[in-house]
């Protein structure tokens, strides 16, 4: 099974929709094995988006990020970080189709509601720069034949 991390950017929070974007990530039959609501440093931040560290619109990303809490997950599942960015969208919320989480709640593309790893790689590298191994909790659901 492949895992992979999303994040949910503080605007998430503030209007109140972390049910409905868990819910879509649940519903396509996918496993979130790690869950936590935090504020992220902003060392730990900046970290995270090294790859955008020249980019003129770094500095904001990382101010609207540290502004509010975020809801950092780890999520399992077969092709998990192929369906999770399906699930997303389009970076570009004016891009996203409907029926996207960025294409039914975003507005802004600093503030486009999710970030989600774009590669193993990437996923691997930020799951263990946002969850301890401890935290990662492996369970079995039973039954997974709705799946198909």
């Amino acid at each position: 099974m492949e895992q992979t991390f999303a994040m949910l950017k503080p605007g998430v929070l503030q209007r109140r929709i972390v049910g409905e974007v868990l819910s879509r990530i649940e519903r396509k039959g996918l496993k979130i094995i790690a869950l936590k609501m935090m504020r992220i440093p902003q060392q730990q931040c900046e970290t995270h988006y090294t790859e955008h560290r020249d980019k003129p619109f770094f500095s904001s990303l990382v101010s609207y990020m540290t502004s509010g809490p975020v809801v950092a997950m780890v999520i399992e599942g077969e092709n998990a970080i192929a369906y999770v960015r399906q699930l997303c969208g389009a970076t570009n919320p004016a891009n996203a189709a409907p029926g996207t989480i960025r294409g039914d709640f975003g507005l802004v593309t600093q503030n486009n509601i999710i970030h989600a790893s774009d590669s193993p790689e990437s996923a691997a590298r930020e799951i263990a720069l946002f969850f301890d191994p401890s935290e990662v909790l492996k369970y079995e659901d039973g039954n997974q034949s709705w799946l198909g």
